[in-house]
């Protein structure tokens, strides 16, 4: 028994020997703890703060910490945010932030007991959910925060493998999209699905094959303008640090991307490409390389209408970082910006998760709220980061922050507001409204104190009460909408110095 023992851990010894010495020329980065699915212990705010960095005008911060494994995203319509959790076969919801911080609220386990949870969307009143084999689906309540019955509405898809999520997504008139990765590095596929989109109804009817070639596809969003549906794929290993690229690929009905026979422009793979001439120059190249061993996973389109004028219909890309380069490549999310021609920018957007070789973090997805908030989840560390502009607050659990107040006059030039705020004073004298607003102003007026509008008014909704005010308020629908307008501005931006409008007390 012992000998067998023995035997046993010598030919375990010289299996793993001999796939080292196969690697070891571009073997590098957390390998182990990716096969094994291993965590590090969330970096502190500290490190964090002097290691990620974002553009001019943003500022990052952590939403959620402690989210063991934590991959795909999507916003309820209510702001919380679902997170699948793929190694612990378990569904999170991470509740919005109420009170500004920056900081989710708390968090609920919607699912547990999954076959490796990946993908994630919304359609109409369900929450869909891509196993390794099936989808699933049930009712979700955003208001209560509650999932109905579940029921499942496609099964068939290959278990086992080398890539054993399942990504999904839905289009504007309501079909299902889904990625099934290969089994392999680089080999001729046997089952079905492998290394191809489907599409199919939202009952799960009608599946079929939308595109092929893709090795691996993790993440796939619409163009907000054009509609074109882009998908990042992994290149294949074990070609040196600079060959093939990992890309972008816009993809079309009935496309094949060239996996296993072609890589980047029609490059012939070295194991299958070369006799078969036909199929490498039948293949669609991608429309941007992000270089080697990246691993870009999801990528979402910024579509809210506060995001920054030059980073809107961008997309951001996830890229999870390398294990088979001798240098680390990888590791932070960029921004993609696509010219009218098709030609596509790369830029960092978050970096910082790798410095010298020293991982602290693995960008994973995507997503973006109403309010322009990004949300980028990473399952090395366990975290949701929050990236922000302009009002926009980030955070970091445990650590109290002051947040700052809102100011609905922020996206105003300065001489507009001085104009605006000018012409406001006067219609605001002319009207008499001191003699509810002013304290000693008239006297034996019960005055209504303008207090803390900033924070419950925008310059909409200042407007749009004027046409609507509550009893015993006037209404001011004989202004001009321009005269409305410059009455907000004065009454939001000058708070304080209506304050200071009380007569001077005369004694006799």
């Amino acid at each position: 028994m012992l000998k067998k023992i023995l035997i046993g851990i010598f030919l375990l010894i010289a299996v793993l020997a001999g796939v080292g010495w196969y690697l070891k020329p571009t073997v590098n980065g957390p390998l182990l703890d990716m096969i094994l699915g291993r965590q590090i212990e969330a970096p502190e705010a500290e490190t964090l703060k002097a290691r990620l960095k974002v553009p001019e005008g943003f500022q990052v911060g952590v939403f959620a910490r402690d989210v063991p494994n934590a991959r795909m995203m999507r916003m309820t319509k209510t702001g919380d945010i679902v997170v699948t959790s793929n190694r612990t076969g378990s569904v999170f919801l991470l509740h919005r932030d109420g009170n500004g911080d920056g900081v989710s609220d708390g968090r609920s386990l919607l699912l547990s007991g999954l076959n490796a949870p990946h993908g994630v969307a919304f359609w109409d009143d369900y929450l869909y959910i891509a196993e390794e084999t099936q989808i699933i689906r049930g009712i979700y309540d955003a208001d209560k925060r509650e999932l109905g019955t579940i029921e499942v509405i496609f099964t068939g898809m290959p278990s086992g493998g080398n890539h054993r999520t399942r990504t999904i997504g839905f289009d504007e008139a309501g079909m299902l999209y889904v990625t099934v990765g290969s089994s392999c590095n680089v080999c001729i596929e046997e089952e079905p699905y492998r290394a191809e989109m489907l599409q199919m109804n939202a009952d799960g009817s009608g599946a079929r094959t939308f595109a092929t070639g893709l090795r691996n596809s993790v993440g796939f969003d619409w163009h907000p303008e054009t509609g074109g549906l882009f998908a990042t794929d992994n290149g294949r290993d074990l070609l040196g640090d600079d060959t093939p690229n990992c890309e972008v690929n816009l993809v079309e009905e009935g496309g094949d991307y060239g996996w296993p026979y072609a890589y980047d422009n029609r490059t012939p793979d070295p194991d299958y490409g070369i006799e078969n001439p036909a199929k490498v120059s039948a293949s669609l190249s991608p429309v941007h390389g992000f270089g080697a061993h990246r691993a870009p996973l999801g990528i979402k389109f910024l579509k809210s209408p506060n995001t920054p004028n030059e980073y809107q219909n961008t997309a951001l890309a996830a890229l999870h970082g390398s294990w088979n380069s001798s240098k680390l490549v990888g590791y932070k999310v960029v921004s993609l910006h696509f010219d009218d021609d098709g030609a596509v920018t790369e830029k960092d957007f978050l970096s910082g998760f790798e410095l010298n070789e020293d991982v602290i973090g693995r960008p994973v997805d995507i997503e973006q709220g109403p309010d322009g908030a990004i949300y980028i989840s990473d399952d090395y560390a366990g975290m949701i980061y929050r990236v922000g502009f302009g009002d926009v607050a980030v955070g970091f659990p445990g650590v109290e922050i002051i947040v700052p107040p809102k100011n609905p006059l922020a996206s105003i030039e300065p001489t507009e507001l001085a104009t605006n705020k000018a012409a406001g004073a006067l219609i605001f004298n002319s009207n008499g409204c001191a003699t509810c607003h002013v304290d000693g102003a008239t006297e034996g007026v019960q005055v209504k104190k303008l207090e803390d509008l900033k924070e419950r008014y925008t310059l909409e909704t200042m407007q749009d009460l004027f046409l609507n005010p509550p009893g015993p308020m006037p209404s001011y629908e004989a202004l001009s909408e321009a005269e409305r307008r410059a009455l907000a501005i004065f009454v939001l931006s000058s708070e304080e110095e209506i304050k200071k409008l009380a007569p001077p007390k005369v004694n006799f």
